[in-house]
């Protein structure tokens, strides 16, 4: 008889075929883990729809992105682990939260960036908020990516596994050259002190360092994204940059734009 490792082995190679991203399968191998252990000492093959439909019913989600990712991976365990047809679970996702980006006033980043002294750490936070590309596409760039020529950065394998340009600005990459030049990078443009490429926890802690403790990486992707609007760039084209999948995407940061908003005429 099949045992928990047995399921766990199953679904990881099938994330594995299906060219899962590393940490979609590290999430969903995580959760389907830990609903394994929690439903023990059932053999997963005895596991019923009830069984599954208590465990989703019973869970304390912290939050509406758990709860989206727990439910993906027991759906997955279900469907392609245990081969089981879910239409007697209930899969039903929550309703998302509307909320707002924040944003990083323009004039502040760019205050704080400029007393950097250290170069490695003013490169990733400045390259973060020029191009706003994620921390994982900033990690997983390497020398080759950079096109001085066509003036531009390769992003390969980004979110959803796909492949796109961004902008080089003519100061960011005077200022990677001027890092290159310190640190001698070999293969990853950010390696890190004894791996082969910086980690996102690094990034967020520099970010926290230099330009507030209330704030994380990814809020230079919408800061980004923010001044690039007020700049008058094309919301089409600001997707394309971004990577998003829909321009439904890109349009949020119609509602934290401060010009735009400045543009409409009160009633009083």
């Amino acid at each position: 008889m099949m045992v928990k490792t047995d399921y766990y082995e199953i679904c990881k190679q099938k994330l594995k075929y299906l060219n899962y991203s590393e940490n979609t399968n590290r999430i969903y191998l995580f959760y389907i883990s830990e609903f394994l252990d929690e439903t023990s000492p059932i053999y997963p093959s005895r596991l019923t729809s009830n069984d599954f439909q208590n465990y989703l019913n019973d869970y304390d989600f912290s939050s509406i992105s758990q709860q989206n990712q727990i439910i993906n991976a027991i759906q997955f365990l279900y469907k392609y682990g245990l081969e089981k047809v879910y239409d007697k679970v209930s899969f039903e996702r929550p309703r998302s939260e509307k909320k707002l980006p924040r944003i990083i006033e323009k004039d502040f980043l760019l205050k704080q960036i400029d007393k950097i002294s250290n170069i490695k750490h003013k490169a990733i936070i400045s390259l973060g908020y020029s191009t706003g590309i994620r921390v994982s596409e900033l990690l997983n760039i390497k020398i080759t990516d950079i096109d001085s020529k066509r003036m531009i950065i390769n992003i390969v394998n980004g979110k959803g596994r796909k492949d796109r340009i961004v902008p080089l600005s003519q100061k960011i990459l005077e200022l990677l050259r001027t890092y290159f030049r310190q640190h001698k990078p070999k293969i990853n443009l950010f390696n890190g002190v004894e791996l082969p490429k910086y980690s996102k926890t690094s990034c967020n802690a520099i970010v926290k360092k230099y330009i507030g403790h209330e704030y994380h990486f990814h809020l230079l992707r919408h800061s980004c994204a923010t001044a690039l609007l007020e700049f008058g760039v094309d919301l089409r084209i600001i997707q394309m940059l971004l990577g998003h999948a829909s321009i439904k995407t890109t349009e949020i940061y119609t509602h934290v734009s401060i010009n735009l908003l400045n543009q409409i005429n009160l009633p009083i």
